[in-house]
């Protein structure tokens, strides 16, 4: 039997999610923007919400295009508050439009997005070595670095916890217990 990271063991969705995706370096921009906004979305709420609710987003989102959600005024956000397999949130939705069009700026300033947030890592995988989850920090100075330059360039819903949950999901740090079968074979990578 596979040893997993106590938080993945519990649903299948929790599962797959651990086991394929967690802790992964992602380099494609909009993979980066559906995790942006995914994780502002979970703000308040457990991970597991947002997981069942992600093939809704990615209709309502344009398939995390960040050119399109951009387009979007009043009127889509209105219809995205009506969508009831989303986090029916104005702050939150206007927010996720917002992050859209700062995106794209940072897209343009640095040639991608990618490219940005990476180097708060200087482009490497942070690899930490936790034997219990109560280990794991909720926030760390590289977090609370990149949510203070988010915000800078307009991000909401961007605080320092949000901001290593998103490193921690595309992988820009391995919090995989030293234990968990994933934690080798991210390292490895």
């Amino acid at each position: 039997m596979r040893i997993r990271c106590p938080w993945g063991t519990t649903d299948p969705l929790y599962i797959d999610y651990h086991d394929r995706e967690w802790g992964v370096p992602l380099h494609d921009d909009q993979r980066l923007f559906e995790f942006l906004i995914l994780e502002g979305a979970q703000a308040g709420l457990s991970w597991i919400t947002i997981l069942k609710k992600r093939p809704y987003y990615r209709k309502a989102f344009a398939g995390f295009d960040p050119g399109e959600v951009a387009r979007y005024g009043s009127t889509e956000i209105d219809q995205l508050l009506h969508n009831e397999g989303l986090i029916r949130n104005r702050l939150k939705m206007t927010a996720a439009v917002e992050n859209a069009r700062a995106y794209l700026n940072v897209q343009q300033a640095f040639g991608s997005f990618d490219a940005f947030i990476w180097r708060f890592v200087d482009g490497r995988p942070v690899r930490n070595a936790w034997k219990n989850m109560q280990q794991v920090p909720a926030q760390t100075e590289t977090s609370q670095k990149m949510s203070k330059e988010l915000k800078a360039r307009g991000f909401k819903f961007v605080g320092p916890v949000i901001c290593y949950a998103f490193m921690q999901a595309v992988g820009m740090v391995n919090d995989h217990l030293v234990d968990c079968f994933r934690y080798d074979e991210i390292g490895s990578s």
